[in-house]
């Protein structure tokens, strides 16, 4: 899912929109597999806990219902380098599973060794966006599948000639045939990259847990940092609301300085929009680093320590980054609690492998 100039990860601004954890909702069940199922099933219908309500199934449009079949099919498509001109880059190289399917480059790396501006983002909960890219221009996530297949500085072909090589392969064929009931082409290939990464669910953290009521591993620490995290002292809770931890806007935390990427205002042409990025989502941050919609932080404890001082000084930043006078142990409260978003069952789940 990449962005425009690249792909970009996270504008990792924790910052802001009021919560009540009293309304946060427990997970859903998942839909049992089969008894005699000889591998687990790629759909099985959570919600983490603290999301909208529904399901990932629920946020699939009418005319691509989230199936196994349209799932599986996507995850062999996003895996298939053949998507690119060169034969050489997948969706997953710029989103790796490892690292809550992110990418650990500042910016990702495309055909004949290209680069662009931003950092490519984890896809873990997409089924859940409103928006995507850093810029927000694809309203979903079908919409968004051919960009990168398009993009000069990523994959560098067009959605037709990628269509045209699976098209060769009997084997895709039959499997597009099972999942759309029709062959290849580009309205089908884009559905089954949609549908694979609505099956991207990231709802096991030691932070989920504890919002279901469980806080074996969310001790005393974590709590500090929680507590911090809620506060107006830090202020991230506006833009990332307890659960989802985005409000799925759009923000300017500072990183911006002049000359820089505008973000949003490429898109909406309005000038109170210069430096705006979407919000991301926090889940598995702490292993999706580098951070910012140019990767230009690396570690957490730097973006901690940016957002402590305010961010870097631009007059566009928003009034709500200012800064904050935290000690070294509220620091490190912070940093925990962030910690606690990290879901290893998403990272070592084989059923997202290759």
């Amino acid at each position: 899912m990449s962005d425009g100039s690249m792909i970009t990860k996270r504008s990792c601004s924790f910052l802001i929109a009021s919560l009540s954890f009293a309304a946060l909702a427990g997970c859903s069940g998942s839909d049992p597999a089969p008894a005699n199922a000889e591998t687990p099933l790629l759909i099985t219908s959570t919600t983490p806990a603290g999301f909208p309500k529904g399901t990932n199934k629920d946020q699939a449009p009418a005319d691509n219902a989230l199936t196994e079949d349209r799932a599986l099919l996507g995850k062999r498509l996003f895996y298939d380098p053949q998507l690119s001109r060169t034969n050489d880059v997948s969706c997953a190289t710029c989103h790796q599973q490892a690292y809550a399917f992110s990418d650990p480059g500042a910016v990702s790396t495309g055909v004949d060794g290209r680069t662009g501006t931003r950092n490519a983002p984890s896809i873990a909960n997409a089924a859940w966006g409103r928006s995507f890219f850093w810029d927000g221009r694809a309203h979903t996530l079908e919409e968004q599948a051919g960009q990168p297949i398009e993009n000069p500085v990523e994959m560098d072909s067009s959605v037709s000639d990628a269509v045209a090589k699976v098209a060769a392969d009997p084997s895709y064929v039959e499997t597009f045939e099972k999942a759309y009931g029709e062959p290849p082409n580009a309205d089908s290939l884009q559905k089954a990259l949609a549908s694979f990464v609505r099956s991207l669910v990231s709802g096991n953290s030691p932070y989920d847990r504890h919002l279901r009521g469980d806080d074996t591993d969310f001790g005393p620490q974590r709590q500090r940092g929680e507590a911090l995290f809620l506060s107006e002292k830090c202020e991230c809770y506006h833009c990332h609301p307890g659960g989802q931890l985005s409000n799925e806007g759009y923000f300017n935390d500072g990183t911006y300085t002049v000359g820089g990427d505008t973000g949003r205002q490429q898109v909406s042409g309005r000038v109170g929009d210069i430096g705006k990025f979407k919000v991301p989502g926090l889940r598995n941050v702490a292993v999706s680093a580098p951070y910012m919609h140019d990767g230009s932080v690396p570690t957490l404890e730097a973006v901690i320590e940016q957002y402590d001082q305010g961010g870097r000084g631009d007059p566009t930043t928003d009034p709500l980054i200012k800064p904050m006078s935290l000690t070294s142990d509220e620091k490190a409260d912070l940093l925990e609690f962030l910690n606690s978003f990290t879901d290893p069952s998403l990272l070592e789940d084989a059923r997202f492998a290759p």
